[in-house]
């Protein structure tokens, strides 16, 4: 049912930081009605914020915000305002997201959420102080494949799950003339690519498998020294002939995984990957089969179920109108989606969330999980051994 258009609420929006992601969430907020009309609010594009006051007016002009400007309180003070995307830099989240929900307004926040477990854990204290809603950049587990293999494992389609393998391999940092962005910075960045990627495969083991119990893990720094840049930058950029700063996290995890099923799960993380473009995805195998899911096709499951256990055939399900949100998108099965229509439906989410309904968007009760996983995984690469994840 279409929600007629004069019976839908507005609701004013903020974008704090416009870089890559700030403009990501711009277009799902435009995008969002047409993909999803039976919502019940409006969204209004207020204000944006960024450190580059010039990057803000540009973007205003581009996407018709009422007000650009370079403070985020300014934001936070309008009171046409009444939910936030956070897409600033990690070290920023606590200081902003705290605010906002102070300010009584609700919070759409890019992963990883903060630098570490205090970070999140704060910005989910004050929310709950506040009462206001919660949605964290999780978007992987948004894709209607990956809802298909969700409905497959939690109705026993695969038998009990065994052990499964999550993957996220990229280039991005992979030229040692990659500009030092704050993303390399500990203070600013916090973890590496722990932080970066690895945090999209806790999400999606979690949403998948359940709970994490504990892990043990390995880190690695292989460019130790990058060139720092002369201007706002994004972490694809190359900055060759700048003078040399110290990369201060990792760029590659390697991790063992028990479940609190007692399933077992390997995750590997890698921003440095010569050859390899947004190689992200996932395995789950169970007693009575197995599925697989590669991000770069999307739409698609390949799938094993019966009750042959050797030589069981392998078929491709392709992602249709029946599966998560792709009717939004598309009438039938096998038209491809994007990375930015996975934000569209997160963005329907987090609405719905304000609205009082059900939603499957993460929140930050999500996001504190994920901390604490891969806090754990830093303890084991201190200790050498096993770390138990959940408090």
């Amino acid at each position: 049912m279409i929600t007629p258009a004069t019976s839908r609420r507005p609701i004013g929006v903020a974008v704090v930081g416009f870089g890559w992601m700030g403009e990501v969430h711009t277009r799902a907020y435009s995008r969002v009605l047409h993909h999803f009309p039976d919502l019940s609010l409006r969204p209004e594009l207020i204000v944006v914020a960024d450190a580059d006051a010039g990057r803000a007016r540009s973007a205003a002009s581009r996407y018709g915000f009422a007000l650009a400007t370079g403070e985020w309180s300014t934001a936070l003070e309008d009171p046409r305002v009444a939910a936030v995307s956070v897409t600033a830099p990690n070290h920023l989240h606590r200081q902003i997201a705290v605010a906002v929900a102070r300010a009584g307004k609700h919070l759409w926040i890019e992963k990883p959420v903060g630098l570490g477990v205090d970070d999140a854990a704060a910005i989910a204290a004050a929310l709950a102080d506040a009462g206001v809603r919660s949605a964290v950049g999780f978007n992987y587990r948004n894709a209607p494949a990956v809802q298909l293999a969700r409905t497959l494992i939690s109705s026993g389609e695969l038998g009990s799950v065994t052990h499964g393998r999550v993957r996220l391999f990229s280039d991005y940092a992979a030229d040692p003339d990659g500009a030092l962005s704050w993303r390399f910075e500990q203070a600013r960045g916090g973890d590496g690519v722990l932080g970066d990627l690895a945090s999209h495969g806790v999400d999606l083991a979690r949403h998948l498998l359940g709970e994490i119990d504990s892990v043990v893990a390995d880190t690695a720094t292989y460019i130790r020294q990058r060139p720092r840049p002369s201007g706002t930058t994004s972490h694809f950029a190359v900055a060759t002939g700048g003078p040399l700063g110290d990369v201060e996290n990792e760029d590659y995890v390697g991790c063992l995984m028990r479940m609190t099923t007692g399933a077992r799960v390997v995750l590997e993380a890698s921003r440095v990957s010569v050859g390899e473009q947004c190689n992200y995805g996932l395995e789950v195998h169970g007693t009575q089969g197995m599925l697989r899911w590669d991000f770069r096709q999307m739409g698609e499951l390949e799938v094993s179920t019966g009750e042959r256990y050797q030589d069981q055939s392998l078929r491709r399900i392709y992602a249709g109108p029946e599966h998560g949100s792709y009717a939004a998108f598309q009438p039938g099965a096998g038209i491809a989606m994007g990375y930015d229509d996975l934000k569209v439906i997160e963005a329907a989410e987090f609405l719905r969330s304000i609205d009082g309904h059900p939603s499957l968007v993460a929140t930050i009760e999500d996001a504190l999980a994920s901390a604490r996983v891969l806090q754990a995984m830093s303890r084991s690469v201190q200790s050498g051994g096993w770390e138990k994840a959940v408090p």
